[in-house]
């Protein structure tokens, strides 16, 4: 086996790769790199269908990562939508992916319906991409019990929509946010928080006088 046919084989064998993942932009970049690395073997070879049709397959990785990487912090492509702590999709989807939030969140416990907590669901289109769980018992700190995001979005980081929109917290009468502890692979740096300890801390706006107050029990 010469040299190029060691490259034919590494550009199948990333182009096989890329479709056994489940992150769909890490499956689009390295579907890229494969499709890329074949049209020089294919080249070198003069074989110029499979140049055609390496070519395409380039062309649409290309268009559909720019795309991603275009609407990964656009705030029109995820909408962030709040349901109670009893919904029951809100249960279904915490049930489905329980595994994989166990992974990430090790801490976490669902305890069910709760009036001191609070849900958001991340969606895009009709599609869960997310899910942050609040507990709002400790008066004007908001502790986050669940920051979870769908394997398919996992190199997105969605749950920054909820955080942005500080109003989510400032007109229940929050004036901090803090996460939980021991979180995998934490994203909050890149979205002001500051590191306490083991936990990341977010201090909330000032509420305005027009704001509404955090409803008491």
């Amino acid at each position: 086996m010469n040299w190029l046919d060691i490259i034919g084989w590494l550009g199948s064998a990333v182009l096989v790769w890329s479709l056994l993942q489940t992150r769909v932009l890490r499956l689009r970049a390295l579907n890229l790199v494969g499709s890329l690395v074949l049209i020089g073997y294919n080249t070198a070879l003069q074989v110029w269908p499979g140049v055609g049709l390496n070519v395409v397959i380039a062309i649409i990785n290309v268009w559909y990562l720019r795309r991603m990487l275009a609407t990964r912090h656009d705030e029109r492509t995820y909408e962030v939508v709040e349901v109670g702590t009893d919904d029951g999709f809100l249960a279904h989807t915490l049930r489905v992916h329980g595994a994989d939030i166990a992974r990430f969140n090790p801490g976490f416990r669902w305890h069910g319906a709760d009036p001191d907590r609070t849900a958001f669901l991340v969606v895009r289109a009709d599609e869960v991409v997310g899910v942050v769980l609040v507990d709002g018992s400790g008066g004007e700190v908001a502790r986050v019990e669940l920051d979870y995001v769908t394997q398919r979005f996992r190199d997105f980081t969605p749950g920054e929509f909820v955080y942005r929109r500080s109003r989510l917290f400032t007109d229940r009468g929050f004036r901090r946010v803090v996460t939980p502890p021991g979180m995998v692979a934490p994203y909050y740096d890149r979205l002001g928080f500051r590191r306490e300890g083991d936990s990341y801390v977010l201090d909330l706006p000032a509420v305005s006088s027009g704001a509404a107050a955090r409803p008491s029990d």
